[in-house]
């Protein structure tokens, strides 16, 4: 049944559960393997069942796809392999009938080497108007045949390649940080910092009601583009310290303002959400400041291991930094951008951040068992914490990773960039199982001719929607109920937290008040549990009344 839309002047964003979908992984109803609107406006009911207060859509615009979307050729436009911009403008009157909100990607550092701006930079030649809008130079060198400095792109290789000039001469050369198609905009320039503001009120009007900010951190740079230390060099996502060149500089907070005042100035405002890799908690509490953005995403909670000490640090580091500004904290499991926790999980753990299968044991084969028990475990953690949440699309159905997707289906850019050393973030991306016995399992029509453009493996067919509803054992199950006890039970959402247990336990044990606890045990053997009036939900059966290994519970108090 749709529910009625929380008022913003309500706050809705301070606890809301946000659903992430990856729109070409999502659904497909052209038939063409490619998810779509079509396909996302089919499936929005499943989202309101599933009792998510908004969904957020990865970019939408017309893309060569040279990395997945992220770069934008067009920012007031569809791309036609997703749909129409009238089709976008009904999904969003939809959802909106159905009590959910819609929260888009823009992608603000770069655009694609194929928009029209950068277009105009290359044949503007050196000097030009069009050319400020990016970060040009020459090089180093008596022949300008070196990059300028020794700056290194996310994918791997110089952040820096040089274009042929107009009467075909070798040239200037343009920083990426990403791919060399992702060529990073000029915020020095305020005909940059204009065309944004214009493209977050044309999407606005539309309807919209936020907006996720793709790397917040890194628009910008240090004017002097100074070289960057060895330590630096090898630490390529965040910052190392507080004057790092080009990411998290103290510049991108007038930026953000300015934005802020943008979504402001609408009768229902909207809502911005960053993704910034900062260096600290502190940092990170500089994006969400009261006259900037409203939240942001928590990645030292994504990355801490399945370990108590770990994740309690990231939790309470993250409250600390975050209450100091009055902003809530938001929790994340997994996204597009990282292998997805039920794999992280079922593997041994380190004391160390985790992003990617690389980083743990390579000759552990993964326990899906053992992932699926901790992420399920962790799903109840995650909702029990003060303030909002995410949810990747496939988490709710416990999706594990496709480690062995064909070396030549792979598109991730860093697969080629590392010099196929690095399979990339494919195998978190492969598309949804809806329902049937064998793949596209319901992703596609049933009369489709093409295939999902990543296969999906056989295996899943346990693990399909249509598998899962009714099963009060399954993960979806769980999902359903803890979202709509999360929803009714007043201690839950925004707030705050009381810790009951010791920091040295292998169990995190904490109070909302009124009347609900958290209890979740990390240790492989059974625990007795704390006096309660009785159980709310838990992730697995107890054990004569004790909570077994890898398990949580909550419990009215």
């Amino acid at each position: 049944m749709p529910r009625d839309r929380t008022p913003s002047t309500d706050d809705w964003w301070r606890s809301a559960v946000i659903y992430q979908v990856y729109i070409r992984s999502f659904a497909d109803g052209s038939g063409d393997g490619i998810g779509d609107l079509a396909g996302l406006r089919k499936r929005l009911p499943y989202l309101a069942d599933l009792g998510v207060d908004a969904l957020w859509l990865n970019p939408w615009y017309p893309s060569p796809m040279a990395d997945g979307g992220y770069d934008v050729a067009d920012y007031r436009a569809i791309d036609p392999a997703f749909g129409t911009l009238a089709e976008a403008r009904t999904m969003i009157e939809e959802a909106h009938g159905l009590g959910l909100r819609v929260v888009i990607d823009i992608v603000p550092n770069h655009t694609s080497d194929q928009h029209r701006w950068f277009q105009e930079a290359l044949a503007g030649g050196p000097g030009s108007a069009a050319r400020e809008r990016y970060i040009f130079r020459s090089g180093l060198g008596p022949d300008g045949a070196l990059p300028p400095n020794n700056w290194r792109s996310v994918f791997g290789g110089s952040a820096w390649t040089r274009v042929t000039e107009p009467d075909g001469s070798p040239g200037q050369w343009y920083l990426h940080l990403f791919a060399p198609e992702q060529p990073d905009l000029n915020w020095e320039s305020q005909e940059v910092r204009a065309e944004f503001e214009s493209i977050l009120r044309f999407w606005f009007d539309r309807g919209v009601d936020g907006v996720r900010i793709d790397v917040a951190h890194a628009l910008v740079k240090d004017p002097g583009l100074p070289d960057l230390g060895s330590s630096d060099i090898e630490l390529v996502g965040a910052a190392s310290h507080d004057d790092h060149p080009h990411w998290d500089r103290d510049g991108v907070h007038e930026i953000f303002r300015g934005w802020r005042a943008v979504a402001d100035s609408y009768d229902d405002p909207r809502v911005f959400v960053a993704e910034a890799w900062t260096g600290a908690p502190e940092r990170l509490a500089r994006y969400v400041r009261p006259d900037e953005l409203h939240t942001a995403f928590n990645f030292d909670y994504l990355t801490a291991p399945w370990r108590a000490a770990g994740l309690r640090r990231a939790i309470d580091a993250s409250l600390a930094a975050l209450g100091a500004v009055e902003a809530p904290a938001t929790w994340v499991l997994s996204n597009h951008d990282v292998a997805r926790h039920v794999s992280r999980y079922g593997r041994p753990q380190p004391d160390r951040p985790v992003r990617s299968l690389a980083e743990l044991a390579p000759d552990q084969p993964f326990d899906r068992t053992l992932g699926t028990a901790r992420a399920r475990a962790a799903a109840l953690l995650t909702l029990a914490l003060p303030g909002g949440a995410y949810i990747y699309q496939g988490e709710e159905l416990g999706l594990w990773e496709v480690e062995d997707l064909p070396e030549e289906l792979l598109q991730d850019p860093t697969w080629e960039r590392s010099g196929r050393t690095d399979r990339g973030r494919d195998g978190c991306r492969v598309p949804m199982p809806w329902s049937g016995d064998v793949p596209p399992f319901g992703y596609s029509p049933e009369d489709a001719g093409a295939q999902p453009w990543l296969p999906q493996p056989a295996a899943w067919k346990e693990l399909t929607a249509e598998a899962q509803l009714g099963d009060e054992e399954s993960m979806l199950e769980l999902y359903q109920e803890a979202l709509r006890i999360r929803r009714s039970h007043p201690a839950l959402g925004d707030g705050a937290l009381t810790w009951d247990s010791r920091p040295e336990e292998e169990v995190l044990s904490f109070t909302r008040a009124p009347g609900l606890r958290c209890v979740v045990n990390l240790s492989p053997e059974p625990v007795a549990l704390p006096g309660h009036r009785g159980v709310i939900l838990a992730s697995a059966p107890l054990e004569d009344g004790r909570l077994p290994g890898d398990a949580a519970v909550w419990l009215a108090c």
